[in-house]
């Protein structure tokens, strides 16, 4: 057997820059690139290894690690899970500050390769700088806690357990049904250790991630139930996108009549003006997709978890709803007694549609869901129309910046008020351009996935979306987008603080407190010129007052040639209706009567959930 002598961080480096994938028929890196803030931990081995490829598996230097991290997050969506980017940090704070973005990748079943040091394997000079002792147990270190949000955990105490560690790793990221982050621990003193690795563990390797197709008999089944519904509607989620399902699910929706509403994450499976769209499904959907969901006798749900926002809490269906759910997990697919076909989106539609034959809705329930449409579209028409306010509405800001986006341009934002005005609000103009990170609703995402996904295609501009608090929140890459040339656009809404959660802590008896900042404890509210501060960190910026400059300033932004920042004053009290209902803890006893009578409107509500796993 021929070997090579590399340190265990030098082989990890070298079996990065080897893996290889398929996109679009073409190879390419199945790791294009590490984002990194080097400390004690990883910095005198691991950078070492990366310097020595950088022009192979370049390295880009993020200002946290949680947003390094979710960089990485942004790329694997705008990728659709067809590459990986790697994030590294040090030990100690610098690995917890990536455990936010562990969960939301955990949470949205998106792959990345998080990559922390450790404390010493030999345990001579414990405690170390940044090591939290376990008084009762010396094998646990701050990594231990990726262990909840990770779908692969591994800690390398010897060199030579990254020949099996790093397959496995990989194989889990790239599997649609265990698809995850996945988590490697690197002890200082392994990373230095020299090994005589086989050299065909660095051989050229290329991946495909698997297919499973659908179970037969399942399938049977669930043509069985399909036939038999009189009233059928598809919800499509992000699983059908990622699985590259989007035209078969849109061709067999239109052929057969059904009508065919997305969950958050899979809004962007087709057009918004398709043939068989009846818009956003849930709490922050529209009125059209919940009356359909309201009267469905059976539910195809594909690629989808089905979470709380997109059930109404298990309210938007009628009880005697059947449900048939195709997943490549089959977790998902088991949920709420569906009959389960447990399978690749793209494999299992191609297949239901061999098998479902000739069957078409009734042109009645089709011509529904049309109808319903058209009502929910002239609604937003209304909504987004400009009046004479002095401040304009969420609705408004959002049709603007939607009619100046080109048609491939990629939406971003996440956390706030805006994921319930854009999923409303904004039509989509070509598949696989719209990314509402809201699985793990993480303020913080927008501005590091913009990042990202502008290095994950170059061709198309993303424009993010977001509130004057996520941009308190984490801002700092807009100065990483600067120095490294990729271009976002980004429109700041301004409403004066958690505009969105004040407006539910109203909702439920409690007046203002804590959220906008005029009911915070402050000396006095004001306001931050975050053009000047995007400015000061090299972004190109414009303010505006109207929605009129809003339009003339997107127009702008799209010919410069670096990250360009709006920013425009928003209303924080007028939102876009919705229509269906949420399951919150409400308190059962109050002094306020506001509170009592929204805990007793809630407890009608949970009357109508559907009973089910």
């Amino acid at each position: 057997m021929n070997t090579v002598r590399l340190t265990m961080a030098q082989a990890l480096v070298r079996y990065l820059c080897n893996q290889f994938t398929e996109v679009d028929g073409k190879r390419e890196p199945l790791f294009p690139g590490v984002f990194a803030i080097f400390g004690h931990g990883n910095v005198t081995c691991l950078s070492e290894a990366l310097e020595a490829v950088q022009d192979v598996l370049p390295t880009w230097r993020g200002q946290n690690e949680q947003s390094m991290a979710l960089a990485a997050i942004g790329f694997a969506k705008a990728t659709r899970r067809r590459q990986i980017m790697v994030a590294t940090a040090s030990i100690g704070p610098g690995a917890l500050n990536m455990v936010t973005a562990a969960g939301v990748a955990h949470t949205n079943r998106l792959p990345v390769l998080l990559l922390a040091g450790d404390t010493f394997v030999n345990r001579r000079p414990d405690p170390v700088m940044q090591q939290v002792e376990h008084f009762g147990n010396p094998t646990v270190t701050v990594n231990d806690a990726f262990k909840a949000v990770t779908r692969y955990w591994d800690r390398i105490t010897h060199p030579e357990q990254i020949i099996s560690s790093l397959p496995q790793a990989v194989a889990v990221m790239l599997d649609p049904a265990d698809c995850g982050p996945a988590f490697i621990g690197l002890p200082q003193d392994v990373q230095e250790i020299a090994w005589d690795y086989p050299e065909s563990f660095f051989e050229p390797t290329l991946h495909r991630s698997p297919r499973q197709r659908p179970d037969r008999g399942s399938l049977e089944q669930a043509v069985k139930t399909l036939k038999r519904a009189k009233r059928p509607l598809i919800i499509s989620g992000g699983g059908a996108r990622y699985s590259g399902a989007q035209d078969q699910l849109a061709a067999f929706a239109e052929k057969h009549g059904i009508p065919l509403c997305e969950t958050i994450a899979g809004k962007g499976t087709v057009t918004h003006d398709h043939p068989a769209h009846v818009g956003p499904i849930g709490i922050v959907g529209s009125t059209s997709a919940n009356a359909m969901a309201a009267d469905a006798d059976v539910i195809l749900a594909v690629g989808t978890r089905l979470m709380d926002f997109t059930t109404g809490s298990w309210t938007a269906f009628s009880p005697d709803a059947k449900f048939v759910a195709i997943n490549a997990a089959r977790f998902d697919a088991h949920k709420h007694q569906a009959v389960a076909v447990v399978g690749d989106a793209l494999e299992s539609i191609t297949e239901l549609e061999e098998a479902i034959g000739d069957y078409k809705a009734s042109a009645e329930w089709t011509e529904k869901g049309r109808a319903e449409f058209a009502k929910w579209n002239s609604a937003l028409d209304g909504y987004q129309k400009p009046t004479n306010a002095a401040i304009p509405t969420y609705a408004q800001v959002v049709g603007v910046v939607n009619e100046k986006a080109g048609e491939r341009d990629l939406l971003i934002t996440a956390a706030g008020g805006l994921p319930g005005e854009v999923m409303k609000n904004w039509r989509v103009k070509a598949p696989n351009t719209f990314d509402c990170e809201f699985g793990f609703s993480c303020m913080g995402y927008e501005i590091a996935a913009g990042w990202g996904a502008a290095m994950a295609d170059p061709s198309r501009t993303p424009i993010v979306m977001i509130g004057d608090g996520t941009y308190m929140m984490m801002n700092s890459d807009v100065y990483s987008t600067v120095l490294s040339g990729h271009k976002m656009i980004l429109i700041v809404c301004d409403n004066g603080g958690y505009a969105v959660i004040n407006r539910l802590q109203n909702a439920k008896g409690t007046p203002g407190f804590n959220n906008l900042l005029k009911d915070c404890r402050v000396k006095e509210p004001f306001a931050v010129d975050f053009a000047k501060h995007a400015e000061a960190m090299g972004a190109l910026t414009r303010h505006v007052e109207s929605l009129a400059d809003l339009g003339a300033a997107v127009e702008w932004a799209k010919s410069t040639d670096r990250t360009t920042v709006l920013t425009i004053v928003s209303d924080a009290f007028t939102w876009t209706p919705g229509d269906a209902w949420w399951d919150v803890g409400v308190p059962q006893v109050s002094a306020r009567k506001e509170v009592n009578a929204a805990a007793e409107d809630q407890q009608k509500g949970r009357k109508r959930q559907r009973v089910g796993v």
